[in-house]
């Protein structure tokens, strides 16, 4: 079973996608289009104080009539951010996200912050597992 890091290190973008706590809420929707992701972490120097994702920016500006042009995320972001570790199998990962509600999930080596899974990055992974675990089955049956 593939852990967390081994499933960022597959991703499209390994890097970890970051924004400033002081920055317009306008900079972080443009990083999320031209990624075309769903959050981001945010960073004060090198070290995470949040997340800022889609969710927020509805709740918490568009629902609110805030402006993306004046409000800073760290106004809307979201504080109490639950992480996974690199070490963690993507099954511990999704089963993290599905309990609490959650799509994007930081992952960290200690206190470094190695990516971002997204729901659907684990998803994908337990249907590759699942497809290879009833191949094995149907193979152990047969002989």
């Amino acid at each position: 079973m593939k852990t967390a890091a081994q499933l960022i290190e597959n991703k499209k973008h390994k890097e970890v996608i970051s924004i400033a706590p002081n920055r317009p809420v306008i900079d972080a929707l443009i990083i999320l289009a031209e990624y075309k992701i769903g959050a981001l972490v945010v960073m004060d120097q090198d070290r995470m104080v949040g997340i800022f994702s889609e969710r927020d920016y509805a709740r918490e500006v568009v629902l609110k009539g805030q402006s993306s042009k004046v409000t800073k995320i760290e106004e809307v972001m979201t504080k109490n951010v639950l992480v996974g570790q690199g070490k963690d199998t993507f099954e511990k990962a999704m089963t993290l996200m599905t309990e609490n509600h959650i799509r994007h999930l930081p992952i960290m080596d200690g206190h470094k912050v190695i990516g971002m899974l997204s729901l659907g990055d684990v998803a994908k992974e337990m249907i590759v597992y699942q497809k290879n675990l009833i191949k094995e089955l149907e193979s152990y049956v047969k002989t």
